[in-house]
């Protein structure tokens, strides 16, 4: 069994030793830095199988890091759990609004951390259906981590993949917002409902034209992906 690759990027030297030496006495094999650029770096030339990103960095801060992840082909699918610091409800939100996986609030128990990463990594390694699902002028290619509207490649961030792809397996269904987060993002992440709603508008916005009324707004519960445009 492949050894899972854990990237530790937290500048704060006491906090990265302790992740790694208990990662790394579960079984796991463990990149440190403290530097985001270096984070860059290590992330496309080693292929990690998870990050863990605190935001407050010196220089490129933990959001620069994710955003840059997001635009790189060869980085945008590598799960990423921010580490923030306690009352940072803000970058909290845009954290999880870039991508993120999960996040983890300062001050926490090493054991929490590890849960966390194994939860991302299950649902990161779970065999999904493999077959294209198509809706109206939209096809998400679950193989190949693609989307196509009408032909034409769209670029989807990893959590809006995720999102996209859980409506059109429920297409007609309506989906609450918190089954969305439990689904997409793994946790109910309790007074952040609203993410979901960011995720759906800027979902909305890359599809676009009629892909973008396909996806439904349904008052007071949730969304669904319309089923009367030749969904499949």
């Amino acid at each position: 069994m492949k050894t899972q690759t854990v990237l530790i990027v937290e500048d704060e030297n006491d906090i990265r030793e302790l992740l790694a030496f208990n990662l790394r006495r579960e079984g796991f094999s463990v990149l440190e830095t403290g530097d985001g650029r270096e984070a860059l770096s290590l992330a496309a030339g080693k292929k990690p199988d998870v990050i863990l990103l605190d935001i407050m960095l010196p220089g490129l801060d933990g959001l620069g890091v994710s955003r840059e992840l997001q635009r790189e082909p060869g980085t945008s699918a590598i799960p990423v759990i921010m580490l923030t610091a306690k009352g940072e409800e803000v970058d909290r939100i845009v954290g999880l609004e870039l991508g993120a996986a999960d996040y983890v609030v300062k001050p926490f128990s090493v054991r929490e951390v590890i849960l966390r990463i194994r939860s991302v990594l299950r649902r990161s390694a779970a065999p999904p259906e493999t077959l294209p699902l198509h809706c109206g002028p939209v096809t998400l290619d679950v193989a190949e981590h693609a989307v196509r509207v009408a032909g034409a490649p769209v670029d989807l961030t990893i959590t809006e993949f995720r999102l996209l792809e859980d409506l059109l397996r429920h297409k007609g269904k309506v989906r609450s917002r918190e089954q969305l987060l439990n689904a997409v993002w793994g946790y109910s992440f309790e007074g952040y409902a609203r993410t979901v709603d960011t995720h759906v508008r800027r979902l909305r916005a890359k599809v676009g034209g009629e892909a973008a009324e396909g996806i439904e707004t349904v008052r007071g519960v949730g969304y669904r992906a319309r089923d009367d445009r030749g969904c499949a």
